[in-house]
């Protein structure tokens, strides 16, 4: 768990000028929200958030954000991001507030662990369906990741959620009969690819008749 200190500005001015100027000074909006408490608009630096993202917790990371002429420092983990859809560089960032006694909501990523026997001497093909989890559990306890060990998958085989081994004082919230990732044959792949191939004949001759109708 990483215990950094982020400290940041509050920012007393709004709307798009104010965006604006905080942007040319090399920051960008954000706010600090939860715990019943008020939220409350800062400012943060996305060279720090972007070296918190790129830590192994990542967006769970749990960290202190101290406001900036104060000695209050506050649990938190980063809730929401949102980027520019061209460039992909952070615009705002969400923050919430956490009680370390209190059990969080989180989603984290799943990873595959091992090369699928099915996949590697079998020539199936590996469907990873689902690639986040989420759990509750303390902040303290948060994974930066799930395992899910696939060697032994051969063709036909799958895992759900509800067999994942996920620890003591970590629950899982969702729909436990998801299958998380599967191994499928090639065989079952090139017939629906037959299917769909001969089916588009078909659709074009149709389309020439009601032409010429």
């Amino acid at each position: 768990m990483s215990q950094e200190t982020l400290i940041v500005p509050k920012r007393e001015s709004f709307g798009k000028a104010a965006i604006r100027d905080l942007k040319a000074s090399g920051m960008i909006p954000a706010v600090v929200y939860g715990l019943n408490e008020p939220p409350v608009a800062i400012a943060i630096s996305p060279k720090v958030v972007a070296r918190v993202l790129a830590s192994d917790t990542g967006m769970n990371s749990v960290m202190f954000l101290q406001r900036e002429g104060t000695d209050i420092k506050r649990h938190v983990i980063i809730k929401d991001l949102q980027r520019d859809p061209i460039t992909s560089r952070l615009r705002h960032v969400d923050f919430m507030r956490v009680d370390m006694t209190l059990k969080v909501r989180v989603k984290v990523p799943v990873r595959l662990v091992g090369t699928s026997i099915g996949v590697k001497a079998m020539g199936g093909v590996l469907d990873f369906a689902h690639r986040e989890i989420e759990l509750e559990c303390l902040p303290s306890m948060i994974p930066a990741h799930i395992d899910v060990d696939i060697t032994n998958l051969t063709v036909g085989d799958s895992v759900r959620f509800e067999q994942i081994n996920l620890g003591p004082n970590v629950i899982f919230t969702g729909d436990a009969h998801q299958v998380v990732c599967s191994v499928r044959g090639k065989a079952a792949e090139e017939e629906v690819a037959v299917v769909a191939a001969a089916a588009e004949p078909e659709v074009a001759k149709k389309g020439k008749k009601e032409d010429k109708k």
